[in-house]
């Protein structure tokens, strides 16, 4: 859906349920299975910071480590991100994480993900 009222703020609509992805392709670093990505840019100021989108990724586990600071916040699915030091967070719907810079580890999606995400 495309914004109902002209506006200068960049905005997305029906982002649980939105189907008009762009292919981000594979998730890289896979430890199991083959995550795919998907997602719809909504902002990227210069440097590419900040930045902000629509994110989907369909099941598997990778390796990851965060670059900026990053704020997430879990519209739909399931999934589990085990930082190296061994903490645990546990993704449902409604769930919002501030991943910081530096942040290392594994995510496992066990449901697909529907993220809005903020890179600082």
């Amino acid at each position: 859906m495309t914004n109902p009222t002209p506006s200068t703020a960049p905005a997305l609509y029906d982002v649980s349920t939105r189907t008009d992805l762009v292919d981000w392709g594979v998730q890289s670093d896979a430890v199991e299975g083959v995550s795919h990505s998907s997602g719809r840019l909504l902002f990227k100021g210069p440097n590419n910071s900040p930045e902000t989108g629509l994110w989907v990724c369909t099941p598997g586990r990778w390796r990851l480590s965060i670059p900026r600071d990053e704020l997430c916040h879990f519209v739909s699915g399931r999934a589990t991100y085990v930082e190296d030091n061994g903490e645990v967070i546990e993704v449902k719907p409604n769930t919002l994480v501030l991943f910081p810079a530096g942040w290392t580890g594994e995510c496992h999606v066990q449901e697909t993900i529907r993220n809005l995400y903020m890179l600082a």
